[in-house]
């Protein structure tokens, strides 16, 4: 006989950058033969999957995964990855600033009334490392994206700036060209500075989105040290202690004064107050009676 009942797995997934991500991870996890329901998240990298059936499916979910182009990891591997501070991985941010700002520079003095640019090879010396090593990312991804059939924001990123790049150095050849065969010919608007402002606000803004994903991920983990580990319940009349993982449905808890509340439920007798302040952000402590909800 089969067994049917509905089953969680917890699934870490790298490589995620966006709503599109998500909605591709989670038709890709619905598409696994006996997957009832798929919930991602992007703040904590992760999936929680619902199925049906005692069989095994973190295999084939890791596979579905891996085969829409993103990395199967440990469900709490972004929870567990040590603080590396605020400031971590801004050092390709800030190499891309530096090249950029010489090509950022003549437009903000084109209102002065100066009107100067680099030379084309100065352009093309400090676009071409933005382009192709800090923009290696938007390549990769969008090859991940094209591979499953779909697009991104890294595949547009990486298809515009392309464009931009290489339409400027098409016209720097072909001035050189004319220049060479002695013809009167002004060199054209180049558009080096387009292409790698582009991949450098953007990469700023991932960043930004990363810092901020790793404090939501630095507060979830606060909240879940303060969870305790263990529940007394009542069971046959006597008071037990069990592991969280062994409560129930319909168990008495038993909540002595200055203790965390372990679990969701309801006050069944007695009374207290109950600091919900890191929920709620109410400051003082609120009454709890009989009927009233707690939350873990």
């Amino acid at each position: 006989m089969n067994d049917t009942s509905e089953q969680t797995l917890d699934l870490g997934i790298g490589g995620m950058t966006c709503a599109s991500c998500v909605a591709r991870v989670e038709k890709a996890l619905k598409k696994v033969p006996g997957v009832q329901n798929a919930n991602v998240n992007l703040a904590t990298e992760s999936a929680r999957v619902t199925y049906a059936g005692g069989e095994d499916m973190a295999p084939a979910l890791r596979r579905a995964v891996r085969d829409a182009g993103y990395e199967p990891r440990a469900a709490d591997a972004a929870l567990d990855a040590p603080d590396a501070g605020p400031w971590a991985g801004f050092a390709p941010i800030a190499i891309g600033l530096l090249l950029c700002a010489p090509l950022v520079l003549p437009m903000l003095l084109m209102p002065l009334g100066i009107h100067w640019m680099p030379p084309a090879w100065v352009q093309f010396a400090l676009a071409t490392p933005v382009q192709f090593w800090l923009g290696a990312r938007f390549y990769r991804a969008g090859l991940g994206a094209i591979k499953a059939r779909s697009g991104n924001m890294d595949l547009l990123v990486a298809m515009g700036t392309s464009a931009a790049y290489g339409l400027s150095v098409w016209l720097w050849l072909v001035a050189l060209r004319a220049e060479h065969m002695e013809h009167q010919l002004l060199m054209p608007h180049l558009y080096f500075e387009a292409s790698a402002t582009v991949i450098t606000l953007v990469l700023l803004g991932k960043w930004l989105e990363e810092r901020a994903k790793r404090q939501t991920r630095s507060a979830i983990a606060a909240l879940q040290a303060l969870r305790p580990e263990i529940a007394r319940v009542v069971r046959a009349g006597q008071i037990v202690t069990l592991p969280l993982a062994e409560l129930v449905v319909g168990d008495r808890v038993v909540i002595r004064p200055g203790e965390r509340i372990p679990v969701d439920g309801v006050v069944v007798e007695g009374m207290s107050q109950v600091d919900e302040s890191l929920l709620t952000g109410e400051s003082l402590p609120v009454d709890k009676g009989v009927g009233q909800r707690v939350i873990g």
